[in-house]
């Protein structure tokens, strides 16, 4: 028997769920919560689906961070060819060449706003910071990179000559590490301008070097001095503001030239990769000191599974940065610690290798790897033991702050 009250119960429903679809349409909601399901609207039309349980669930980017959002968003993916040796996880993807020689391959990308800023950051510098930055990874695996391609969106703040600029950074940097841009892509931005780069370069199979091989009693060496480029970028924010205040003043950066560069214009360290190479040195683990020397270090520990000691004075600041960041009300360990972007080379050697590093300018030895129960340390000055803990720079953490 037909039931005629439910008809016209189920017909209610269906008008009532169809005017709030057409409700949520008018006031352009792309997705709304309806009776258990989703309005996805696509190309001007309404559609009804159910709702899964997976997406009840909603957590927050930022509660991640960068590297516990890779892991998660990669987590599920098995390398399939033979050829590809490593994936996700280290400065750089390996791939396979022949026998004795592999391709090694690093992505990053640059957004105005988040990594950079226009206002004090010239194109050119820009350019050549975006080459340098991809090809720093390359050689944090121990390898001689070789080509590069350029992606860029642009909005239509840019004009012609203003890209030239840009890609005059590029050849700049090309020119000197003696790399080729051998491709890339362009496309239109609604807003801003974002910037990515791919490095390719190419290695003997047993030089390579990991972020998961230091052994305990290794000792852990930095490369150069830290904490110059992010008191840099402090120095550029604080004279924004200051300009964006009062236009009529002009900064003053003549005295600051050093941490400056370090910021807007900084070096990938091939010189120290020719070093390992005319020494007869292999780091047993090494990356670029990109987000700061406290996140990097727990990265090839965690990786490698081990712990660390290192020594407050044994860090390398030099003398005009450790005094400028007092002058910044800024701990100076805290900013070489922490800092990030001076793309400076952390690694770690087999003490047997220690004499052939001891004498060699630019190079610190600041402490040796420990068991991993042991924990991650540093020791001040002062003698006191503080936990090491990964607090350096994090896209996500920005986007985050700059909501707020």
């Amino acid at each position: 028997r037909i039931n005629i009250q439910e008809q016209v119960d189920q017909q209610k429903t269906n008008t009532a769920k169809t005017n709030q679809c057409e409700q949520a349409q008018e006031k352009k909601i792309p997705f709304v919560q309806l009776h258990g399901a989703k309005v996805k609207r696509l190309r001007g039309h309404s559609y009804l689906y159910p709702m899964s349980k997976k997406e009840e669930k909603r957590t927050e980017v930022n509660e991640l961070g960068e590297f516990g959002l890779i892991k998660v968003l990669t987590s599920r993916f098995k390398n399939q060819n033979s050829s590809t040796l490593t994936g996700v996880g280290d400065d750089a993807a390996v791939i396979k060449c022949s026998k004795d020689k592999v391709a090694v391959v690093s992505t990053d990308m640059l957004i105005e706003g988040i990594h950079f800023d226009l206002m004090y950051t010239p194109l050119r510098h820009l350019g050549y910071k975006s080459v340098v930055v991809n090809l720093s990874d390359i050689y944090a695996m121990n390898a001689v990179p070789e080509q590069i391609t350029v992606s860029i969106g642009i909005s239509n703040r840019f004009s012609v000559e203003a890209l030239e600029e840009f890609y005059e950074g590029v050849k700049a940097a090309c020119d000197f590490y003696e790399v080729d841009l051998v491709g890339g892509d362009t496309s239109s931005s609604i807003k801003g301008f974002i910037v990515s780069v791919t490095a390719i370069g190419q290695a003997e199979k047993k030089a390579l070097c990991y972020r998961n091989g230091a052994k305990k009693g290794d000792l852990i060496c930095v490369s150069g001095d830290l904490g110059g480029a992010l008191l840099g970028l402090q120095l550029l924010e604080r004279e924004k503001q200051v300009y964006k205040e009062n236009p009529e003043i002009q900064p003053d950066l003549n005295n600051q030239k050093y941490i400056v560069g370090r910021q807007l214009k900084p070096e990938a360290r091939k010189d120290i990769i020719e070093l390992f190479k005319k020494v007869g040195i292999k780091p047993t683990a090494m990356m670029d000191i990109s987000d700061g020397l406290s996140s990097e270090l727990m990265h090839i520990c965690t990786q490698s599974r081990v712990g660390c000691y290192i020594y407050e004075d044994s860090v390398p600041i030099l003398n005009e940065v450790y005094e400028f960041a007092l002058e910044m009300n800024l701990e100076p360990i805290t900013c070489a610690m922490n800092g990030g972007e001076d793309y400076e080379l952390l690694f770690t050697i087999d003490p047997k290798d220690r004499e052939k590093l001891e004498n060699i300018p630019g190079i610190a030895i600041i402490g040796d790897i420990r068991p991993e129960d042991k924990g991650y340390y540093i020791e001040s000055k002062q003698g006191k033991k503080h936990e090491i803990k990964a607090q350096g720079w994090d896209s996500f953490l920005k986007v985050l702050k700059s909501r707020d």
